[in-house]
């Protein structure tokens, strides 16, 4: 996308934002939520990618999304008609969401989960200069030290990796770049599209193309499972729905520059859910820079906590 389309967005922001009212506490209890389970399936996706390839995991979960979400919005009296220019960001989104989930499971297969994840935490910093730049929010000194203290203890927490696995090293870089424009598109749209209705049209635009994939190029060939690698699978899948839906509400009640230091929460979390399922655990310098991130997103809870109360 070129230089018009970032214009446009930065410039109708205004009239998107005005719709709903943003409840920064809301969307901060919200993003945390996803921060503990955001991990659990990449987990779970980390468990089954050495034995399936990263299409197969990317269909099933593109497929659980219209068959979960469906039902609850015909529940709700729902339809999926979109004007065109919302379709058209829905169908944005629904490819970096595409690429960033595809780098970031196949990058498990390489990777520590806690490793992956805290390579990923450049996010927060992309996502504030992009909500900064792009859509003319504002950040404020104490955020943007909030998140310096929080990269300076994912700095800590992430090993030397390159020189272990090469280029694939970079493959959560690839997938924080998408998560941050994807991130953005959201923002710009969540409060003007219903985050189920979103993840629907991503579940049905994104299932023929991995569909496609399976079928049709060497290599990714549909694989068979077990059934306790099909409940691994579908468990990772619902998780996914559900996160996906609480990350697009968090977005819709708040802007990105008060929830990119939460995001370092999903470390500490990523790092548990390692050492349960894998026995990954960190080292000393790694442990403190978990302390340090944790203190950072518990901080940024306190000032929104106390920016709310004093609002009027």
């Amino acid at each position: 996308m070129g230089a018009p389309f970032f214009w446009t967005l930065s410039m109708t922001t205004t009239s998107a934002s005005a719709s709903i009212a943003d409840r920064p506490m809301l969307a901060i209890t919200m993003m945390v939520a996803f921060c503990v389970l955001a991990p659990l399936g990449d987990g779970l996706a980390k468990l089954l990618i050495v034995a399936i390839s990263v299409m197969q995991i990317m269909l099933v979960r593109h497929i659980a999304y219209p068959v979960l979400l469906l039902p609850i919005m015909w529940a709700r009296g729902q339809s999926l008609a979109m004007s065109r220019k919302m379709f058209g960001f829905a169908l944005l989104r629904t490819v970096l969401q595409m690429a960033a989930m595809g780098m970031m499971i196949l990058s498990l297969r390489y990777l520590p989960l806690a490793d992956a994840i805290a390579i990923i935490y450049v996010l927060p910093f992309i996502t504030l200069l992009l909500g900064h730049y792009v859509l003319s929010e504002e950040v404020g000194a104490r955020r943007l030290i909030a998140c310096i203290v929080g990269f300076f203890g994912t700095m800590l927490v992430v090993q030397p990796r390159f020189a272990e696995v090469g280029l694939v090293a970079l493959l959560p870089l690839g997938s924080a770049l998408s998560i941050a424009f994807f991130l953005l598109v959201t923002r710009f749209i969540a409060k003007d599209a219903d985050p189920v209705a979103l993840q629907t049209v991503t579940g049905l635009a994104g299932t023929p193309v991995f569909a496609a994939i399976i079928l049709f190029v060497p290599g990714f060939e549909w694989q068979a499972m077990t059934g306790t690698q099909w409940a691994i699978l579908l468990g990772a899948s619902l998780i996914g729905t559900v996160t996906h839906l609480l990350l697009t509400w968090a977005m819709r009640y708040a802007p990105s520059a008060t929830l990119a230091p939460v995001q370092y929460l999903e470390i500490p979390f990523a790092t548990l859910i390692g050492f349960m399922l894998f026995s990954e655990y960190p080292n000393g310098l790694a442990a403190v820079g978990i302390l340090i991130t944790l203190a950072s997103g518990l901080y940024l809870l306190h000032r929104e906590r106390t920016l709310a109360q004093i609002a009027p």
